[in-house]
């Protein structure tokens, strides 16, 4: 006997054949020129203005859809047509001055032959679907003009190779099984409760103990454990090298190193005698308030980027104040390699030369503009070599037209060049200039996130030291996230240091993440994970969950609908939804934004608030960070690759959770996320 499907399946069934059966009218339906699409537009206005229609609103998404054609025509670009395979992920049946229709959310727009197929990101009508539930009343303003009406119906559906495979409304879940249809419980996606307060709250966002409002400042106190303190209190000369993983309190105890130094010898370890230097502006802004809360004021914080810049324009006011932003990659990978440092120092003891800037910028010509010189670096072709050598001499021949008063001259410097010429002035000439006068001389420095930091970088900061070379190095090379620079191994950064390797110590208990977060974010680096043993974790919590859609709209709903529960649930939760990339962050903010999720905020620069509420970031934005809970987006196969360079960016953003983790894919998902999941 045939099976029945529920009626609600089956009215779904009949609108994917509907659809599918227009979709192939419509496809022969091209437009040859602008003037056929403009021809088009006219009419439609006439139509609108004239209120010859009925069916107004239809025709105001057909004029919006021909206006990007036309946009996409201009461009060059094709247009785009729902595929009848996937055509869209999303139906709402609407009711709007007695009239009911029914309204289609894919990617893509097609409003030919009675379909009404919007494209979920530009249309304003699919505002309704994000907005509303279903048997809600609405009114939106469409641009062209306001509508209002009721929502009779509301469900997502999941089509793959052009067959119906689920449907979730109010009235339940419906899911294809062997060629039958089964209901399911009507749940949405959410992420679990933690263990504290399951009882009261299952099958919810998490809503455990009391969440801190002020993010700048973590419980730093209970993180303190005697390995910990030991380096803490380590001698006031020489190195200390603290490696550890995502949320082992490598910042706590360098900030802490701090704090212990100017209580032990406050003459020697004034606050304006130290600094911490980090990689970006975020981590920048969180040391820069936490200092104050463990006594210590005054202590200067910057990143590299904007102390290297500072530097360069005091000492070589002549050269150019703007950096080249179009480096080829491999100048790039020659400029930080770990080796250079210790060329830098051979050719500065065998070039005769007075110590003055002029003489620091001719040992940085050398330097980069000898082939048989960079030829001896390890692991550099010579196609690499003579890359780096052309590019330098054009470099040098620009400044050099520019200093005999040619002003049409384009002259540049480089990224890697700020610690070339810096560590040549001091190998030559002594140490930097204050800028009230005076040497500058630290009597500590620290540096956070140094595996993101060139050999040579590093060598600039410890010979702004004072003779005691007091430095804290914290870092974690699992965690590197700069493809050109940087170390990927612990032998490289210090070898490039003339550090051994015997004075790197390691913090092996992870605080922030919980048990299941800590495996699955180790997993993810696969033949990347430096320990053969997995961090001792503090607490147990949810699973990590992987969550597959057919689309991004039916993510951004899914998303939606939870985080406005988290929202009610836990106000004062921190939440960070991380991308790949700006472009993906982006497209989850303008939709969410949509369904009015409240508390959302676009992180753009590292403007990072620290307050609760929702972050949409990319990835290259949160290291050091950490919220209470991390969506990963877009996990996809494809996207975030099994390259070793992804591998670790996954694993940066998946430590960045505290209590959950979820982890969202359009389609399949990527294969380090596949491989964590064993």
């Amino acid at each position: 006997m045939p099976h029945t499907p529920p009626p609600i399946v089956a009215e779904e069934l009949r609108l994917l054949d509907e659809a599918q059966e227009r979709l192939g009218r419509a496809a022969g339906r091209t437009y040859a020129s602008e003037d056929e699409i403009i021809e088009e537009l006219q009419h439609i206005q006439e139509m609108i203005r004239g209120g010859k229609s009925d069916d107004k609103s239809a025709f105001e998404q057909q004029y919006e859809h021909l206006v990007r054609l036309l946009e996409q025509l201009r461009r060059g670009r094709p247009t785009e047509r729902p595929d009848p395979a996937n055509p869209y992920f999303a139906h709402m049946r609407l009711t709007s001055d007695g009239r009911t229709f029914d309204v289609l959310l894919g990617k893509a727009t097609c409003l030919e032959d009675g379909l009404r197929i919007v494209d979920w990101r530009h249309a304003p009508i699919s505002r309704i679907y994000y907005r509303y539930a279903e048997g809600d009343e609405y009114e939106e303003d469409l641009g062209v003009r306001t509508v209002e009406g009721i929502v009779r119906a509301r469900r997502s559906v999941s089509i793959r190779g052009g067959e119906l495979e689920r449907v979730t409304s109010p009235q339940g879940s419906f899911v294809l099984e062997g060629g039958a249809w089964n209901t399911v419980t009507a749940q949405a996606p959410r992420l679990a409760a933690r263990p504290e307060r399951r009882a009261n709250a299952a099958g919810a966002f998490s809503t455990g103990k009391a969440l801190r409002r002020d993010k700048h400042l973590p419980d730093i106190a209970a993180l303190i454990d005697p390995e910990q303190f030991e380096l803490i209190s380590r001698a006031d000369s020489g190195p200390v090298i603290i490696r550890g993983g995502a949320g082992s309190g490598k910042t706590t105890v360098a900030l802490h190193r701090i704090a212990w130094l100017a209580y032990q010898s406050p003459a020697r370890f004034s606050p304006q005698k130290m600094l911490v230097v980090v990689w970006g502006r975020a981590l920048r802004d969180y040391v820069s308030k936490v200092l104050p809360s463990l006594g210590v004021t005054g202590v200067g914080v910057s990143t590299w980027d904007e102390l290297a810049r500072g530097l360069v324009r005091r000492h070589f006011p002549w050269l150019p104040g703007h950096q080249n932003a179009n480096t080829p990659s491999a100048v790039s990978r020659v400029k930080l390699h770990p080796e250079l440092p210790n060329l830098l120092l051979e050719l500065v003891a065998k070039r005769e030369a007075p110590p003055t800037a002029n003489s620091a910028v001719e040992d940085w010509k050398h330097l980069v503009g000898d082939s048989a010189l960079l030829g001896r670096l390890s692991d550099v072709s010579a196609d690499d070599v003579r890359a780096t050598v052309l590019w330098a001499r054009s470099q040098q021949a620009q400044l050099a037209a520019r200093a005999d008063g040619d002003r049409e001259a384009e002259t540049w410097l480089d990224e890697e060049d700020d610690a070339l010429l810096l560590r040549a002035y001091q190998l030559r000439v002594g140490a930097f200039k204050a800028k009230a006068g005076g040497t500058i001389r630290f009597s500590h420095i620290a540096v956070d996130e140094v595996q993101d930091f060139s050999p040579m970088e590093i060598s600039v900061l410890i010979g702004m030291c004072d003779k005691y070379q007091c430095v804290t190095l914290a870092g974690d090379t699992q965690q590197h996230i700069m493809e050109k620079g940087g170390s990927l191994r612990w032998h490289d950064l210090l070898g490039g240091l003339g550090i051994v390797s015997t004075e790197l110590s390691t913090l092996r208990i992870s605080y922030r993440s919980t048990q299941p977060i800590a495996t699955f974010s180790r997993a993810v680096l696969g033949p990347l994970a430096e320990d053969n043993e997995a961090p001792t974790t503090m607490r147990d919590g949810p699973p990590v969950e992987v969550l597959t859609f057919a689309e991004h709209g039916a993510c951004v709903d899914a998303l939606g609908l939870a985080l406005r529960a988290l929202v009610r649930a836990e106000p004062d939760a921190a939440v960070a939804l991380i991308a790949l990339d700006e472009a993906t962050a982006r497209l989850y903010y303008n939709g969410l934004e949509r369904m009015e999720v409240p508390g959302l905020r676009l992180v753009e620069d590292q403007a990072f608030t620290f307050a609760p509420g929702i972050d949409c970031v990319d990835v290259a934005q949160v290291k050091g960070l950490e919220f209470d809970y991390v969506v990963v987006l877009h996990a996809s196969e494809g996207v975030w690759t099994d390259r070793p360079h992804h591998r670790r960016l996954l694993h940066v953003a998946a430590t960045r959770a505290v209590h959950q983790l979820w982890v969202t894919c359009v389609g399949d998902p990527a294969i380090p996320v596949v491989e964590a999941l064993g």
